[in-house]
């Protein structure tokens, strides 16, 4: 079995604790890959029908995550998105849902709570190990986040400059 492949039967074992709490899961197509932002700390996505060529939610679990239970924790926050289309965001309709299904903390970071966790793990064992490596990605190098930006008054151009340039003076704005 794939990563994707483990990942499409993983919703089918979760749809039934959503089905317990009274919620059925529309049809999602889940995959491995990063989010669209490029937040670090970013570890699962899930995108509305609207954007999806298909009609469909489509989530992505983050190549950073190899531990199938943290897997299945993320797949589960990222359902709770896909139940409402993914229309409000991390509010009160969203923590409905994820407090009646076991995810506990800040809502941007809903997390299984113990006995959400044993049942995840119980998953896990029927599963199997999640067939993908983690991968490491390294940070953006200090170079890069110190470099100092030159911004243009007039239209608000915003161009990196590297310290050897900036004793030159400013770059030319692009709308003259």
């Amino acid at each position: 079995m794939n990563r994707e492949r483990w990942l499409e039967v993983a919703v089918d074992h979760l749809s039934e604790i959503f089905k317990e709490r009274g919620y059925d899961l529309p049809q999602v197509k889940v995959s491995c890959g990063f989010a669209h932002t490029s937040g670090k700390r970013v570890i699962g996505q899930c995108w509305s029908t609207k954007s999806s060529g298909a009609g469909l939610n489509e989530i992505f679990i983050s190549p950073k995550l190899a531990d199938p239970v943290e897997v299945l924790d993320t797949l589960t926050h990222e359902l709770v998105h896909a139940m409402d289309d993914c229309e409000h965001k991390h509010g009160k309709e969203f923590k409905a849902i994820a407090t009646s299904i076991g995810l506990e903390g800040k809502m941007r970071e809903a997390s299984a709570g113990k006995v959400l966790k044993a049942r995840l793990a119980e998953i896990a064992l029927k599963l199997g190990p999640y067939p993908h490596a983690k991968l490491a990605v390294p940070s953006p190098s200090p170079s890069f986040r110190s470099r100092p930006r030159a911004v243009c008054e007039r239209c608000g151009f915003r161009v990196p400059m590297l310290k050897a340039w900036v004793h030159y003076g400013p770059p030319v704005c692009p709308m003259d």
